[in-house]
């Protein structure tokens, strides 16, 4: 039985019900379970990825209780993921129980998944009055889980509000959850850690803080977090995306590799994996090889994918670096320009012509982009980043310098370019004056800019104290 992270899955008593379900049917005996065992097991082997085994169990379970909540929730949810609503409302009417809890919960969720929150929210709230004191927590507890479930995080909290706040530990992770999805993410992780003091085995929890962290922009303790959870299961994928993610993030490429390639063992059609899988492949010299990858996660995500036009991209400066210049321009016209930003496109254009030394087409590429943005200063210093990144030093040096006159005193953007360039020119000691700078104002700048000459330990903050006085002024 493999280890799931639910921490009921996993358990000993579930094990056993397991075991026993399993001996029927391996057997040819009947089934004495009622319909609550058997949706459960129906839900562990859907976890599981054991789709044929969970069709099985819930249409035993509804072939003995044809109205009952169990089994019906989830045909419900199963409907509900397809993107059928009317047959979840389906569903929905052959529950017998409809005064029960879990009834009000799935009607909640079908109206919820239709984008009808506020009618959910008035369904949920008439109901709450009907709810004995002594129901009280769990009714807003399970309410705020639905509305953290379906990303409604500002609803979550205000059912959070109502409940009385409780140290267990499904009601941190609820509030752990939330908090993560309102960008709360210091909170968030502090909230995971102290979980993972009372359960250092928990999958969830390491994954959990692994993202917060992640989203904090902390790589370096979003990868030691994954790296416990990959300790308790080498195979979990959510433990095996993370660290790859992180690795990506310190530009450490070829060890992303590995975690990328480990990761796609398990989800081998996930588009987003496919994708960073070939970024690193291209990343790490092995460009035809990426090109193959790339064109893989085109065809698996197709046009309709929300990465379609990032593999694009991605292609396009793949060809681009191999010299074929024209066949990157080729392949960006393949963007959907209906949900990609003209702006970006423009650039890229002047990016990649750029690189081939095609300067006065690349310059009629950046002045349309100056032209049609709405922020000038963005959309300039990402042009000087640009010529800086195609090795045109000497021109981004002097450009960088205009770039901040125009600017003026309150920008914080651009420093840590800036300290690349005049890095790259051996102008080290005006590389350690820009460094200074942006360490002090844009921390974000600089992991992004310069993470590449830093251990991955050092936090961008100490970049400048970590290296003035190693480095020859």
């Amino acid at each position: 039985m493999k280890k799931t992270g639910d921490e009921y899955f996993d358990s000993q008593e579930f094990r056993e019900i397991l075991a026993n379900y399993e001996e029927s049917i391996d057997t040819g005996q009947p089934v004495f379970m009622d319909a609550d065992d058997l949706a459960e097991i129906a839900d562990y082997y859907q976890m599981a990825g054991e789709l044929d085994k969970a069709e099985q169990a819930i249409s035993l379970a509804l072939s003995l209780s044809p109205g009952a909540i169990a089994p019906l929730t989830y045909r419900i949810h199963e409907a509900l993921y397809q993107g059928d609503s009317q047959a979840a409302w389906d569903w929905l009417d052959q529950i017998v129980e409809k005064s029960e809890p879990d009834y009000i919960y799935d009607r909640a969720e079908i109206l919820i998944a239709e984008e009808k929150v506020d009618e959910a929210d008035s369904y949920l709230r008439e109901e709450f009055k009907s709810v004995p004191p002594e129901e009280y927590q769990d009714y807003v507890v399970d309410v705020a889980n639905i509305y953290s479930d379906y990303g409604y995080n500002e609803k979550a909290m205000e059912w959070i509000a109502r409940a009385r706040q409780e140290d267990t530990p499904d009601f941190q992770e609820l509030m752990g959850r939330t908090l993560f999805g309102l960008g709360k993410y210091k909170d968030s992780a502090k909230i995971f850690t102290k979980l993972i003091d009372h359960d250092p085995f928990s999958l969830n929890y390491w994954n959990a803080l692994a993202s917060a962290q992640f989203m904090e922009e902390d790589y370096s303790a979003s990868i030691q977090s994954s790296e416990y959870a990959i300790a308790i299961d080498p195979q979990d994928p959510d433990g095996l995306m993370a660290k790859a993610n992180g690795l990506y993030r310190l530009n450490n490429f070829a060890e992303a590799l590995k975690y990328y390639e480990r990761y796609l063992e398990q989800v081998p059609d996930d588009v987003f994996a496919i994708l960073y899988h070939g970024v690193c492949m291209a990343n790490t010299g092995r460009r035809k090889e990426a090109i193959d990858i790339l064109e893989k996660a085109k065809a698996t995500g197709g046009v309709g994918s929300p990465y379609y036009n990032e593999i694009i991209q991605e292609l396009a400066f793949i060809y681009n670096d191999e010299g074929q210049t024209d066949k990157g321009l080729a392949v960006l016209e393949e963007i959907d320009l209906e949900s990609y930003d003209h702006v970006q496109f423009e650039l890229m254009k002047g990016h990649l012509l750029m690189g081939a030394d095609r300067i006065v087409e690349a310059e009629t590429h950046f002045k349309n982009a100056l032209t049609i943005c709405d922020d000038f200063n963005e959309v300039y210093l990402r042009i000087l980043v640009s010529i800086y990144e195609n090795r045109y030093l000497e021109t981004a040096y002097k450009l960088f310098g205009r770039y901040f006159a125009m600017a003026g005193k309150d920008n914080i953007n651009g420093y840590a370019y800036m300290a690349l360039c005049c890095y790259d020119m051996k102008r080290y000691d005006e590389f350690l004056t820009y460094l200074k700078r942006a360490c002090e104002v844009n921390p974000r700048e600089c992991r992004n800019a310069l993470c590449h000459l830093f251990p991955e330990y050092i936090r961008p903050e100490d970049y400048y104290e970590y290296i003035k006085d190693k480095i020859k002024q």
